[in-house]
């Protein structure tokens, strides 16, 4: 196997990836809570996490990866402060609360979230895991944890007792991140600001929560955090490879699933958890709370090939913050849409490119470097030592990785009459007639066609 490095947020470094099981990958990516749309700022995060599955596949391992629904348990703040988001989200759109409507609103989200994914060529995970449908792995894991002797019992919850446990907070700390789980308001009768809640009793605000189970500890339900460490485990095992998110993740979500993964089992459950940047407007963050955000059907309605917004995305390392704009994605759908047009112009795919294949290789595996990745796309293109049929393979080859279904592009078929005009226009700029080369140009556009000059030839490619 080929070398591949990541940045590990937990060691605080790159680390050469070093997997449990040879030749395989376990993969856990938190996915989303189906309240509401998931905004463009999330869908990055999904970018980046389906670009390293991509990456191992494209080294030949085998990955196992699972992601999550999250249906219940995720409260408005991250920090166990707040309605349920499920239950905010039923009073917004005006449904009956109960059990139905909320599955019903759940189901809806869902669909329009792995639509999302479809339309940006994300793979799906191995398998969706909703939360709803695995509280028992969740009581029985609080029962180890409990067992453990790292809870305790409240009028209103079970919690994670922070204090007990040594290494809390030091994925947070080792990032210079503010532990946001200390400067919580107090909830019922918590022991210590940052202890958080593994379940949650139907009492009190949550007394007419819709979706209730019983438990040893009475009627209620999960915690968010709980949710993803018994999905994860169940499925990985207690010790797996790889755990994603975004950076937001970090203070609260997966501070809190590390300490209650090593609170059941006494050892270490993760070996590298690795976690995107935001995505950011000109005016500030994208936030669904601020009413500020920007869905994949908005970029669709405004014209945009949702493929634009992944070539975006692309130009970005995973690690840094991606600044939007309009502006930035049509120069992004310029450049795929450039690269579609160059690909259709190349005959069938055969040989390779063997110093570039090496390149990319090379970038991909040094903690996802996209950006540098693209560069070597281009070099290659305009590398006229080597045949396009030689440039085609090799690029179908990089687009295992891309994701930017260059396989699907066919030649397009231009009108023999737009074909001639293109020809004339070629002998009167070897003629230096400019005029008549505008003037041919004038009407080359005005059948729905632009030609591109490059060097001693030239492309046409259909208006857009």
């Amino acid at each position: 196997m080929n070398k591949i490095f990541l940045y590990n947020t937990l060691a605080h470094k790159k680390e050469e990836f070093r997997p449990i099981k040879k030749g395989k990958v376990g993969l856990y990516t938190c996915g989303p809570t189906v309240y509401n749309y998931a905004h463009i700022g999330n869908l990055r995060t999904y970018i980046f996490e389906d670009i390293l599955k991509r990456i191992f596949l494209y080294n030949g391992y085998r990955v196992k990866h699972i992601e999550n629904i999250t249906d219940v348990g995720h409260l408005v703040s991250d920090a166990d402060e707040g309605e349920d988001k499920m239950m905010k989200a039923l009073k917004r759109e005006g449904l009956d609360p109960n059990e139905k409507s909320l599955l019903k609103l759940a189901d809806k989200y869902t669909k329009v979230f792995r639509n999302d994914t479809r339309l940006l060529n994300i793979i799906e995970p191995d398998k969706w895991t909703m939360a709803t449908k695995h509280v028992k792995e969740m009581i029985k894991l609080i029962r180890r944890i409990e067992k453990n002797g790292y809870t305790y019992e409240t009028d209103d919850g079970v919690y994670f007792d922070t204090v007990k446990f040594k290494n809390y907070g030091e994925l947070a700390a080792l990032c210079n991140v503010d532990l946001k789980a200390g400067a919580r308001v107090e909830i019922g009768n918590k022991k210590n600001p940052s202890d958080f809640a593994l379940w949650i009793k139907a009492i009190g605000e949550n007394k007419n929560h819709v979706m209730q189970w019983n438990s040893p500890w009475g009627k209620g339900f999960p915690g968010w955090h709980i949710e993803c460490s018994a999905m994860s485990m169940k499925y990985l095992g207690e010790h797996f490879d790889i755990h994603c998110g975004g950076i937001d993740h970090i203070p609260v979500h997966h501070t809190n699933e590390i300490a209650q993964n090593e609170g059941a089992t006494g050892k270490k459950s993760v070996n590298y958890w690795i976690h995107g940047d935001f995505l950011v407007l000109d005016k500030g963050k994208m936030a669904k709370s601020a009413g500020t955000f920007i869905t994949l059907q908005t970029l669709i309605d405004e014209g945009f090939d949702p493929l634009a917004y992944r070539y975006l995305n692309l130009q970005t390392h995973y690690r840094q913050k991606l600044t939007f704009s309009f502006d930035s994605l049509r120069a992004a759908q310029n450049a795929l849409y450039n690269l579609r047009d160059i690909i259709s112009g190349y005959g069938k795919p055969k040989g390779n490119s063997a110093e570039y294949e090496s390149k990319f290789l090379e970038a991909i595996n040094d903690d996802l470097n996209m950006p540098k990745a693209l560069a070597v796309v281009w070099d290659l293109i305009k590398n006229q030592n080597i045949e396009s049929s030689a440039k085609k393979k090799t690029l179908l080859k990089f687009d295992e990785v891309l994701g930017l279904n260059l396989n699907k592009v066919k030649k397009e078929e231009i009108p023999a009459e737009v074909i001639k005009l293109a020809e004339k226009r070629q002998e009167a700029r070897k003629n230096k007639d400019w005029g008549s080369a505008d003037k041919l140009r004038g009407e080359i556009e005005s059948k729905g066609y632009v030609v591109e000059d490059q060097q001693d030839r030239f492309i046409i490619n259909k208006k857009r």
